[in-house]
């Protein structure tokens, strides 16, 4: 039986090197992660990358290749105006020839030292390496901006469907998908995926692909947090649902069991994201001296989420989660 809560390694060892490069991943499976989550989004010509947001100016140095700078544009993406380079405007041959870098460098200015080591991956990149992995290690894909990319002619379900198929994994047990639409789940399981399907779920607001259905009428996550909803979803194939960590803990440190049982009540595994050890990212009861990127109690934070009965969290330093989760 595998160890619960499973540790997912949040874009790789993000809270080491630049996420989503080859290094982060490689890193994560040395640390001990149970699982690696990688955020999905195509390029122009239809090849699936792995970015944590379709806009690369913070993640890449696409800011400083002269040859691409008419590319910089401004979008509206669900509903949020962004500015920037976006995916869906390169071939796969241009953005190759980007490297990464560290998103958070004032926080993390030991993984900023790793910038411009490595390029971007694809997902098949990412499947032969768990591939050859010494030990088994899943998969948790997580599709962004689904609406938004079918509008651009890039249906993420059909890439991603055949993508899988093609590496073999369309059927394997180590796969999950998530994504915070839950149009594309079963639009894949339609698809033949047998991957195991989790609803990412937000503290506000509401899902992109229900507002463009609804519109004002659509419900927020909040809504369909009740008994009868988180029943609902698991009777039409849901296996499960991943919180935003702020659903789970309050500033003061307290945590909120309620949805977790009622989740497990209808028969939902509960994730949570994301795990980080910096005082940015604690709740506010949890953060000590030293500013923003000092180490705060994360250990309580950890142990005290764990505590709830989560059968998954994302950390951006797995092996601290893993280190937690052995001693409870």
């Amino acid at each position: 039986m595998s160890p619960r809560p499973l540790v997912i390694a949040h874009r790789g060892a993000s809270g080491h090197r630049p996420e989503h490069g080859e290094a982060a991943y490689r890193l994560a499976i040395e640390l001990g992660a149970d699982a690696i989550e990688p955020d999905i989004v195509p390029t122009r010509d239809g090849v699936l990358v792995l970015r944590h947001e379709n806009e690369i100016s913070g993640t890449t140095d696409v800011a400083d290749r002269p040859e691409f700078a008419d590319r910089r544009t401004t979008k509206q993406i669900e509903g949020k105006e962004a500015v920037g380079w976006f995916t869906e405007d390169f071939t796969w041959d241009e953005l190759a020839t980007l490297t990464v870098r560290e998103r958070l460098p004032h926080l993390r200015p030991l993984s900023a030292a790793h910038d411009g080591e490595g390029g971007i991956q694809r997902l098949s990149d990412l499947l032969r390496l768990l591939d050859d992995a010494p030990r088994e290690v899943g998969l948790v894909a997580e599709l962004k901006h689904a609406h938004h990319f079918a509008s651009l002619g890039l249906p993420l379900d059909e890439l991603v469907a055949d993508e899988l198929a093609r590496h073999g994994w369309a059927g394997d047990a180590r796969l999950t998908v998530e994504s915070f639409e839950q149009t594309v789940l079963w639009q894949l399981r339609d698809r033949g995926v047998a991957g195991r399907l989790v609803w990412l779920v937000e503290r506000a607001g509401s899902a992109a692909d229900q507002v463009a259905r609804l519109g004002s009428a659509a419900p927020t996550y909040a809504d369909q947090l009740d008994e009868a909803s988180l029943a609902g979803l698991a009777e039409a194939g849901l296996h499960g649902v991943s919180l935003n960590k702020a659903l789970l803990l309050r500033a003061s440190g307290e945590t909120r069991p309620e949805i977790v049982d009622r989740a497990h009540a209808a028969g939902l595994d509960v994730f949570t994201w994301t795990l980080r050890v910096e005082n940015a990212f604690l709740a506010k009861a949890n953060r000590q001296a030293g500013g923003d990127a000092a180490e705060g109690d994360w250990e309580s934070e950890f142990a005290d989420l764990m505590a709830l009965g989560l059968d998954g969290v994302f950390a951006d330093q797995p092996e601290r989660a893993v280190a937690v989760r052995d001693g409870l």
